[in-house]
């Protein structure tokens, strides 16, 4: 819901406000619109959350992707050595070392970084579970609003019920966050 669709029907409510039975409706979709907007917030900065999230776990992929392909190299070049005949034998095992120490310690590496990469990608969809339960919280919070406006319309306060049933599982879909870990 925009900014403004909330202010109107706010100004709306506090206009039908000055008929005694309309007002705890015209209260209940002040409290409505309020709740509407934190859920938006916390829905969009969710969102921003996850995607954050997934870029980082992007960038962590990309680093295990280097490295192993680092490994490969290494590990070619050190089959190379160990095929070829070289006038330096010693030199040539001392290289074979080297590319043998740097094949351990990148094979250490390699599932440091898989493991980083993975727990990122947990973030994410923990940050998009989230997300979700605070857009349906939004989509029943707005739905419970323009229900219970009705009733202004109508004056039957069975709109007003629910108006309120409606926000109520808004509102519950959107504390559910706090279950999620």
């Amino acid at each position: 819901m925009e900014a403004n669709e909330a202010h109107e029907l706010k100004e709306h409510a506090e206009h039908v406000a000055h008929d005694a039975t309309m007002r705890p409706v015209a209260f209940t979709m002040s409290v409505l619109a309020v709740l509407v907007a934190i859920t938006t917030v916390l829905g969009h900065r969710t969102h921003t959350e996850a995607v954050l999230f997934q870029n980082k776990a992007t960038d962590q992929w990309n680093e295990y992707q280097a490295k192993k392909i680092r490994s490969y190299n290494t590990s070619l070049a050190g089959d190379m050595l160990s095929a070829i005949t070289v006038a330096d034998k010693d030199k040539a095992e001392k290289i074979a070392k080297a590319y043998a120490d740097h094949q351990a310690k990148w094979n250490a590496d390699l599932n440091e970084e898989q493991e980083k990469a993975k727990a990122l990608e947990e973030r994410v969809e923990h940050a998009e579970a989230r997300a979700d339960r605070f857009d349906l919280g939004e989509a029943l919070l707005e739905i419970g609003l323009v229900i219970t406006s009705v009733t202004l319309l109508t004056r039957s306060r069975i709109y007003w019920y629910f108006g309120m049933l409606f926000a109520a599982g808004g509102i519950v879909s959107a504390l559910s966050v706090l279950g999620l870990k």
